[in-house]
């Protein structure tokens, strides 16, 4: 990571020890040096790999509850490493770390199901809080590509809707403060954000979000942005 693999000895974190975390990228030193990071800052790595199909292999083995997956592997491509993984396991958080900023590679990350995308540029610092961050949830993107990803969803959003839909039941009711959660969480806050913003626990708003995808039927804070972006619901 630059330099900084001895950076964040003194740093754990509340939920860093319970979390199992697996590194998956082709290039043996980057790949060590970045479970070294996350293994200093407290988190249990469980396992690395250094191609997709050993990847694909050694997560259902290891069953990390977070994967730090570079896109570009040999035998297998990073994204349908993630898509193979998260559609067995849709509890699995992937965070994307990658050398690309390039649009069509971080929107092909998401839709294939990570739950976040940084770039290599990024320090020790910033890959500790991200894993930190996906381990609870939170989307999180190297500043500047979650408005893309936000873009994509409204672009998306403006869409007809399939046939199939027109007869959808009405959407359940959400009470005001699951609708005020739902709107930042919308406009891409964390869930730290959002309990400073409101004043309330980060375990009541996590609470909230998980009480509103149960009564939108939705899986995961991904989709959950989508409905409020289809609502306008950011805009407000």
């Amino acid at each position: 990571m630059g330099g900084s693999v001895n950076g964040m000895s003194g740093t754990t974190g509340g939920t860093a020890a319970t979390t199992k975390v697996m590194v998956v990228d082709d290039h043996p030193m980057w790949r060590d040096a970045v479970a070294r990071d996350l293994a200093a800052a407290g988190f249990d790595v469980v396992a690395t790999a250094g191609d997709g199909e050993q990847a694909v292999r050694r997560a259902r083995a290891a069953r990390p509850d977070v994967l730090v997956l570079d896109l570009n592997l040999p035998a297998k491509p990073g994204v349908r490493v993630c898509k193979e993984l998260v559609g067995a396991e849709p509890a699995l958080r992937v965070l994307v770390l990658s050398a690309s900023g390039e649009h069509a590679d971080v929107l092909e990350a998401v839709k294939s199901g990570a739950t976040g995308y940084l770039l290599k540029s990024a320090s020790t610092e910033e890959l500790v809080d991200a894993v930190r961050r996906t381990a609870v949830g939170d989307p999180v993107f190297t500043p500047g590509l979650a408005g893309l990803v936000l873009g994509e969803y409204r672009r998306l959003a403006s869409e007809p809707a399939p046939a199939a839909d027109t007869d959808e039941p009405k959407a359940p009711r959400l009470t005001d403060r699951e609708t005020e959660v739902l709107r930042l969480v919308a406009k891409g806050l964390s869930y730290k954000q959002i309990a400073e913003r409101l004043v309330i626990s980060h375990r009541t708003v996590q609470n909230h979000v998980q009480n509103t995808l149960g009564k939108l039927q939705l899986h995961n804070r991904v989709e959950l942005v989508r409905y409020a972006i289809e609502r306008g619901l950011d805009d407000e």
